[in-house]
């Protein structure tokens, strides 16, 4: 150890000379063991001093869960929304078919409410008529605003408003007179012979119910001998 300190270059010094030492060897081995002043040492744990260290350790990695991110995490764009989230508006509700034995079973019982009221020559016509209806809504030939309407109609028939079935027998002649004029005739005699049939029972219910009226005995008069 005492060599690196030994001045060289004085080769003839006895052996009881003293050594001379140099001060560059001496400052260049005090200064590679000198602590940087702009590096900091950690304090340890139990007091003792600890020697900075400027190559970093290697060892395992860390375990555990990665640390927390400060960042917020971020909205999809209104819009981006897969189409499966997104509820469906309410669809329309079909409407139930209109069946042609809802429409030709009502006229056919008024074709026999008519029978021994009105001559059979009417009759058999109007049951002619609704023959040709019969085919025609079988055949596919009719569009569903005639059956829409015909059930209406057979609806108001069927209710007594006689004005308002007749109303829709003329709307189905205006509108669609290639469909319906083979048998709308049939269906408009239907009507109005259910309409003076009604009118002729509720005339012979009225003379009905003043006949009994006139041959009760008043209340409090004595009976006629």
């Amino acid at each position: 150890m005492a060599e690196l300190y030994v001045k060289p270059g004085n080769q003839r010094r006895g052996w009881n000379d003293p050594p001379q030492f140099s001060y560059g060897l001496q400052a260049q081995a005090a200064g590679s063991k000198r602590t940087p002043l702009t590096q900091r040492v950690a304090a340890a744990q139990d007091g003792s001093p600890r020697v900075p260290t400027t190559e970093t350790t290697s060892g395992p990695p860390p375990t555990g869960p990665p640390p927390a991110s400060n960042k917020s995490p971020r909205l999809p764009p209104v819009g981006s929304c897969p189409a499966s989230s997104v509820e469906p508006s309410s669809l329309p509700v079909a409407e139930p078919e209109t069946l042609l034995e809802d429409v030709l079973r009502p006229l056919e019982q008024a074709v026999e409410d008519c029978r021994g009221h009105v001559r059979k020559q009417v009759c058999d016509d109007i049951s002619r008529r609704l023959a040709l209806l019969q085919e025609q809504w079988a055949g596919g030939k009719l569009s569903l605003p005639v059956k829409k309407r015909m059930a209406l109609l057979v609806r108001e028939l069927s209710s007594h408003q006689w004005d308002e079935a007749d109303d829709i027998h003329r709307s189905l002649m205006v509108d669609h007179v290639t469909e319906v004029s083979q048998w709308m005739v049939g269906v408009k005699r239907l009507i109005a012979e259910k309409k003076n049939l009604s009118s002729e029972e509720e005339t012979t219910e009225e003379k009905s119910e003043a006949k009994s009226e006139e041959t009760q005995t008043p209340p409090g008069l004595p009976g006629v001998p």
